[in-house]
């Protein structure tokens, strides 16, 4: 059976200026994701791994290069419509959860919810699935500050879902949780994968993360090689 490309990038590159001068993150980089599959990206801190989710997530520009998702030019989209592919199909879980604290946690899943469309009503009862998925039915009312470390992450997935993404990027959503907490998180996603059919990119320094996951690929030199 063969298994459609999910995310395909082509010859991506991407430099920063800075006061010491031009410095090259991605170098012509290649990569494809199949649907449904949960890969790590892996390599030194520094080496461009936020760089790649940010740009494979249409959150920044590359200087060169393609990336298709399901076969659209996602870069040729004008703003508008690329805020709206963004909103409608990718989620995106960073190491710290950047929950709003004012509000619980069913209030965090919900907001985009009802930034999308939905009323009220059908956005409560949307968000009080997810958490429910995620585990955290009886912890729905708290705000971030009562919750876990891994409590709040998870929140964070469930608020990421919250669209029905087809794919969630995660940079380091362990980075910032004990070991113990950080492989509950990463049997979370595992189980997205498995139930919802979710493709993952997770760009981690978690060495067991990474290998439980279904490929692994580190980045060196500015582009992908097998981990």
């Amino acid at each position: 059976m063969t298994v459609a490309t999910l995310i395909q990038a082509r010859g991506l590159s991407k430099s920063y200026r800075t006061p010491a001068g031009e410095v090259p993150v991605l170098q012509g980089l290649d990569l494809d994701v199949p649907e449904g599959e949960m890969l790590a990206v892996t390599g030194a801190s520094g080496v461009g791994k936020s760089t790649l989710l940010h740009v494979l997530g249409t959150l920044d520009r590359p200087d060169a290069g393609s990336l298709e998702f399901a076969g659209e030019d996602v870069l040729a989209l004008s703003e508008p419509r690329r805020c709206a592919f963004r909103n409608r199909t990718l989620g995106f879980v960073f190491q710290f959860h950047h929950l709003l604290p004012e509000f619980s946690a069913l209030e965090n899943v919900t907001m985009p919810l009802l930034i999308g469309g939905l009323s009220a009503g059908e956005a409560r009862e949307s968000a009080r699935a997810l958490l429910e998925e995620l585990g955290l039915a009886g912890r729905s009312h708290h705000r971030p500050g009562a919750l876990s470390g891994g409590e709040q992450q998870r929140v964070a997935v469930a608020r990421a879902l919250a669209a029905s993404p087809r794919a969630l990027l995660a940079d380091e959503p362990t980075g910032d949780l004990d070991r113990a907490t950080g492989r509950m998180l990463h049997e979370v996603l595992r189980g997205l994968v498995r139930s919802r059919g979710l493709t993952v990119v997770v760009v981690t320094h978690n060495e067991e993360l990474a290998r439980a996951c279904d490929r692994v690929l580190k980045l060196e030199g500015g582009r992908l090689v097998p981990a």
